[in-house]
């Protein structure tokens, strides 16, 4: 042997050792003849909490009892016969304590003229084994969660070419979708196929956005199924990551909103229904109310104007000395004035006349009439000396105004009020604005709120909208746009 391979085997002498002591696997030489421990490193010994000279003196079979001592003579045999170089066991190892773990074994056969021997390198796998039956408990959970899920969970992968796929998709797909989950993953382009022409390309834009801003993909839209003869309304909801830079994935679930798309635009309907209905109630109102002040200001107003008239020439007719007479006639003449003045102010609530000479002076002069009426000073201002409005429109804006001063009179503990009427290109716009208590949220949901509920409907049913809100110094601001007819713009 030369000089080298003679310093090469001394350094291996001296790495063995160290190699031996340091390792955190096991490592153990067995005689071939008595199975006995010819050596067990301290790795060995701590997890089996035996000495190294109690171990020496053990067999696999003593810390490792699933096998018989006989078992392992056959099993190392064949290693000793030559017809394997290596084996690789799994069995269980009992410590002093009498507690136990997994074991991996590698186990080789070293040749040897004078004492041939089995060396064991084993790994304790109790984590590896914790961590496959968690994974496969979390599997398990995952799969009856998804399998009770309503709907279909799926995997949609777009690559940067344009293509995409389905790399995963629950047994739900046939029941949404119509078609096998096998049959969609052979041919993503199904789905797309499904989707109604007129809503695919929502369907795309909503796939772009969330693809560009990795935001979740939300959409909803129509399919049809061939196999049902049917239209479905369905909810795509999934969350983008990125894979590499190619591929984008999107994890998600499509369910089934058919029923609630359907309930939806039934109480659309509904509302529409009932928003008509309401403005042809108040459009009724106001025709039955115009009929009615009118038959009291012209009968009523003239028959007593009339009995004003005959009064006052039998009250000349009088004898000059009878003072009784002359004072019942007085009475009588001061109780038609005042009947008089009732019926003209019965007419003008039932309809104001103001409204004849347009919704500017009307807005004019029901806010004097309130100043007057309530005390509060209310300041009118207009862009226009005339706006001309639909008769009815004129009317319901007319009424909400009505309706906002009598909400400040009852609750707003305001003292001043401020109201501006301006006439734009697309619309009229009538902001009522006070410097009271202010309104909550709360308050304008209320169900008893038929005041604010009322100016509401009001404004749907003339096509507008209104919106009551807190002004910056407090109070409240009451504010009506009613859009103009294209022809009436200019």
């Amino acid at each position: 042997m030369t000089p080298e391979k003679n310093i090469i085997n001394q350094m291996r002498a001296e790495w063995l050792p160290i190699i031996l002591q340091g390792s955190f696997s096991e490592i153990y030489v067995l005689n071939c003849d008595t199975l006995h421990f010819e050596y067990v490193n301290p790795a060995a010994a701590k997890n089996l909490q035996y000495s190294i000279a109690e171990l020496v003196a053990m067999s696999p079979s003593a810390i490792a009892t699933q096998m018989t001592h006989e078992a392992y003579t056959q099993f190392f045999q064949g290693l000793r016969d030559g017809s394997q170089a290596s084996a690789a066991i799994n069995t269980v190892h009992t410590r002093k304590d009498g507690s136990t773990y997994p074991i991996e074994f590698q186990l080789f056969y070293l040749a040897s003229d004078t004492a041939p021997a089995i060396i064991a390198i084993g790994n304790d796998v109790s984590s590896r084994d914790k961590s496959d039956k968690a994974l496969r408990a979390s599997e398990s959970r995952l799969s009856a969660m998804v399998s009770n899920t309503p709907g279909l969970v799926y995997q949609f992968l777009l690559r940067s070419d344009g293509q995409f796929s389905f790399p995963y998709l629950s047994d739900g797909c046939e029941a949404l979708l119509g078609i096998s989950s096998e049959a969609l993953r052979d041919d993503p382009a199904l789905f797309v196929e499904l989707i109604l022409p007129e809503d695919r390309p929502s369907y795309l834009d909503a796939m772009r956005v969330s693809n560009t801003q990795m935001s979740n993909w939300n959409w909803e839209g129509r399919i049809w199924i061939e196999r049902w003869k049917d239209v479905k309304w369905i909810n795509l909801r999934a969350t983008p990551r990125t894979l590499d830079e190619d591929c984008v994935q999107w994890e998600g679930i499509m369910t089934n909103i058919t029923s609630s798309k359907l309930e939806q635009e039934e109480i659309i309907r509904s509302r529409a229904q009932l928003a008509e209905l309401s403005a042809h109630i108040d459009t009724v109102k106001e025709k039955e109310r115009t009929h009615i002040a009118r038959e009291i200001h012209d009968d009523l107003g003239g028959n007593l104007t009339a009995i004003k008239m005959a009064l006052a020439l039998l009250t000349r007719r009088l004898p000059g000395k009878n003072a009784e007479l002359a004072e019942k006639a007085a009475y009588v003449e001061s109780l038609v004035d005042r009947t008089i003045e009732t019926v003209h102010r019965i007419a003008g609530n039932l309809r104001p006349g103001i409204l004849d000479f347009g919704l500017v002076a009307a807005i004019d002069w029901q806010a004097k009439e309130f100043e007057k009426q309530v005390g509060i000073p209310c300041i009118f201002s207009s862009n226009k000396t005339d706006i001309e409005l639909d008769m009815d429109q004129a009317t319901a804006l007319f009424r909400i105004f009505q309706e906002a001063l009598t909400n400040i009179a009852k609750h707003a503990k305001a003292s001043l009020v401020n109201v501006h009427l301006v006439h734009t290109q697309q619309y009229v716009r009538l902001e009522i604005v006070d410097n009271g208590l202010g309104i909550k949220a709360i308050d304008r949901t209320k169900s008893k709120s038929f005041g604010i509920r009322g100016m509401v409907e009001r404004s749907i049913a003339m096509g507008g909208s209104l919106s009551v809100s807190t002004a910056p110094k407090g109070g409240t601001i009451v504010a009506i746009n009613v859009p103009l007819p294209a022809t009436t713009q200019h």
